[in-house]
């Protein structure tokens, strides 16, 4: 059993189990009844997303500096204790089921998912 990282909207994986969507907005111009069936995810859980001012700041940073202070703001933002809460929901599941989670972000290296990825480990879980 174990947690996969995936793109939202790629083909799903044998074996991947529920997928999650770690992200602030659902995809645009998908009806919701649509999510599932198109490959980006079965449940929204936006709270393990960065917060909108933080997504920005992702999408802006142009050099390792600024990623860097992107990487310590979200951290910040999932050490909330709703937010360890889910993670440490997350690793245990990790445990006893698979499951996907991710984002729509084409680069994972520049993409919260590779940052959620550290924190689902630190957490406890399997990761695939």
């Amino acid at each position: 059993m174990a947690i996969r990282v995936v793109r939202l909207g790629s083909p799903r994986t044998p074996g991947e189990g529920l997928r999650v969507g770690t992200v602030r907005r659902p995809p645009r111009g998908v009806p919701k009844s649509e999510h599932a069936s198109r490959d980006f995810y079965d449940v929204w859980l936006p709270d393990l997303s960065p917060s909108e001012g933080l997504v920005k700041e992702a999408q802006q940073a142009e050099d390792e500096r600024a990623w860097r202070q992107f990487v310590r703001r979200y951290r910040a933002e999932m050490k909330r204790p709703e937010a360890a809460r889910l993670l440490d929901l997350l690793a245990a599941l990790s445990r006893q089921t698979n499951l996907a989670v991710g984002c729509y972000c084409e680069d994972e290296a520049r993409c919260h998912r590779s940052v959620l990825r550290e924190l689902l480990r630190e957490h406890g879980a399997e990761l695939a």
